[in-house]
């Protein structure tokens, strides 16, 4: 008679992980993110609240981890190239082909991509609103989430510096905030489409006023 195989605990653990994961990004999405509660999402996922609690110490960390998982799962998708200020894994940088210009709006159309996604936009609004009130989870979505996108723009832009491309004399820094400032401002007050073609245009503004002067 073969030997009984005990339960694979870690592999029950992953499903178990992936289900809160997946529950809380959908209430989130479906209700809102007040609505959203543990109890909601244990009883969405199939499992006990004190399975949630013993990971996470509240709704706010769930969620976060959740989008984690999820960006982390988007980036993979989407490949080189793609990065985004919305998710939180970066790609694996933004490109360098020579043309500031060309790049930077590769990446923002990727950006305004993933915030128009409506599996992404809902807990990316969900975090940012929440952030502000809660500064603990502020700071946290500002170091896992924001930061790690924000140092690719950096990188691009210093090397934009030293090829000519931008004035010595610019805050990389301050630069990037030319670029995603205005995205992130017509997306969240919903003032107006955000599109392709706004993110193109915003580049072109950026650029321009980032050459070097005569």
């Amino acid at each position: 008679m073969a030997p009984t195989k005990a339960p694979d605990s870690s592999r029950r653990s992953d499903r178990s992980r992936r289900a809160i994961h997946d529950a809380a990004l959908a209430l989130v999405t479906e209700v809102g993110y007040r609505r959203t509660t543990i109890e909601g999402i244990a009883a969405r996922a199939g499992v006990g609240k004190q399975t949630i609690y013993r990971w996470w110490p509240s709704k706010a960390a769930v969620l976060m981890d959740a989008f984690l998982d999820l960006a982390g799962r988007a980036a993979e998708d989407a490949g080189a190239g793609s990065g985004s200020v919305g998710t939180g894994e970066p790609a694996p940088g933004i490109p360098d082909t020579g043309d500031l210009a060309a790049d930077l709006k590769l990446v923002l159309r990727a950006t305004v991509d993933e915030l128009n996604d409506p599996a992404l936009e809902a807990p990316t609004r969900a975090l940012t609103a929440e952030g502000i009130v809660d500064a603990k989870l502020g700071a946290e979505f500002v170091h896992k989430l924001l930061d790690p996108q924000l140092a690719l723009y950096v990188t691009r832009l210093r090397a934009a510096q030293e090829a000519g491309d931008v004035r010595a004399d610019v805050d990389p820094r301050t630069a990037l905030e030319l670029l995603i400032g205005p995205l992130m401002h017509r997306w969240l007050l919903r003032t107006l489409p955000l599109t392709h073609a706004y993110a193109d245009e915003i580049v072109d503004c950026a650029v321009g006023g980032l050459a070097p002067r005569a």
